[in-house]
């Protein structure tokens, strides 16, 4: 089975200290930094005891905790979701939770996708078995809401959910009608599907969306041309750059050279982990990409974060072995990075 990784899977706790999680054998595992800029741990396992699946979706709230999601065998050709929450690197994840099956049972439907809102409680978004998306959340005073159907038809690739500026949550899926997506009305509000998709040709699997100001969320995807495009909902889609290699891009808002800047990264066709950076929200200003770093193996996937002193930092990981690279921006002009290390 394929090993899948949906949403920041590297991400900087509280304290500081980055961490990455990916699904290794039988389990999900987490290194992080012994302190922050230092040496890693060895991978170790979290959420207790209990065997799942290879995929993980991974959210994190504005204090900081990691959502984790996955699916647990249950049976016969039979599977289940469960979450975990993790505090801090240093500390053991919590056990984890079930909260079992959009169509109450049956096999794995789809990945996963999590985000958190301003008051901390996880939404769990899935495929369904009719094609549509399903929702769980957690509740103001603790526990789990009900499994709703948030309709939608077709749905293919993985899911993109995003909490906005504000703390409401947004997701966004590909069908073939174009891209669909649902927002939150307000704190504790079910989303909404949109009534018109975006009626736009996309890649399943091409979705990455970021909280790009106060008032927007930015979607990327790649276009049945290999054009990387950017939209913004009320807007037409912006075409930016051609996509460097396949899957989706990663991408955070970020400061370089004391410019608002939204960096984009994508595993090359030619193996290597390529950049791009343009003003935020001003897609007109142009991009392009440039490779970094070693060959990675086919099935590697790219993240990007800010470690505690602001600087970016890029990692690789091959979800089939566990492999992680990673190199930090230096203290230069531009983009410059340190060689890349493995960890």
């Amino acid at each position: 089975m394929v090993r899948t990784l949906n949403g920041a899977w590297l991400i900087r706790g509280r304290d500081g200290r980055l961490s990455a999680y990916a699904p290794l054998d039988d389990a999900v595992r987490c290194r992080a930094e012994q302190y922050p800029g230092g040496p890693w741990t060895a991978p170790r396992a979290v959420g207790g005891d209990q065997r799942v699946n290879p995929v993980l979706a991974v959210g994190q709230g504005a204090d900081g905790y990691a959502h984790l999601v996955s699916w647990r065998p249950t049976g016969d050709g039979e599977a289940g979701l469960v979450h975990s929450t993790h505090f801090r690197p240093h500390l053991a994840a919590l056990d984890w939770n079930r909260l079992g099956h959009p169509n109450a049972k049956g096999a794995q439907t789809g990945v996963p996708a999590v985000a958190v809102d301003a008051q901390g409680r996880a939404h769990v978004f899935v495929r369904n078995r009719g094609g549509g998306v399903s929702m769980r959340g957690q509740k103001e005073r603790g526990g789990w809401g009900p499994w709703r159907d948030l309709k939608g038809r077709e749905v293919t690739g993985e899911l993109a959910a995003v909490a906005r500026a504000s703390g409401l949550v947004e997701l966004y899926a590909t069908s073939p009608a174009g891209i669909l997506r649902w927002t939150q009305a307000g704190p504790g509000h079910v989303p909404a599907l949109d009534e018109e998709p975006l009626k736009t040709g996309v890649r399943p699997g091409t979705l990455r969306a970021l909280a790009t100001s106060e008032e927007h969320v930015t979607l990327f995807y790649t276009d049945e041309n290999d054009t990387v495009c950017a939209w913004r909902a009320g807007t037409e889609p912006v075409e930016l750059l051609g996509c460097a290699g396949p899957g989706a891009v990663s991408a955070i808002r970020c400061t370089l050279d004391d410019v608002d800047c939204t960096l984009l990264a994508q595993r090359s066709a030619g193996g290597r982990v390529a950049f791009a950076a343009y003003p935020t929200e001003q897609e007109a200003a142009g991009a392009w990409w440039t490779d970094s770093g070693p060959q990675l193996p086919g099935d590697a996937t790219v993240a990007l974060t800010e470690d505690a002193e602001g600087r970016v930092v890029a990692a690789s990981l091959a979800p089939g072995t566990g492999a992680l690279l990673l190199t930090r921006r230096k203290a230069e002009p531009g983009l410059a990075l340190e060689a890349w290390r493995s960890v």
